[in-house]
């Protein structure tokens, strides 16, 4: 299945700065959630199911992202 982005409500986080150097995410209409780089609007985009979702927040606030 191909996620619809075109109509998609992305957001940064509201602790990103004045830079676009950003990660954004938008919560789809099939419940699914778009992750896109700010700088590159039009480019490709990952799309999590709701389960991946809360894998990957989850990992990240455990601290699974940080390099050794």
């Amino acid at each position: 299945m191909i996620a619809d982005l075109l109509n998609a409500d992305w957001f940064k986080s509201t602790r990103s700065g004045a830079s676009k150097d950003c990660v954004e995410v938008a919560f789809l209409d099939d419940g699914q959630i778009g992750v896109r780089d700010s700088k590159n609007p039009t480019g490709p985009a990952l799309v999590f199911t709701p389960v991946e979702w809360d894998a990957f927040t989850a990992g990240i606030a455990d601290g699974e992202s940080k390099r050794p």
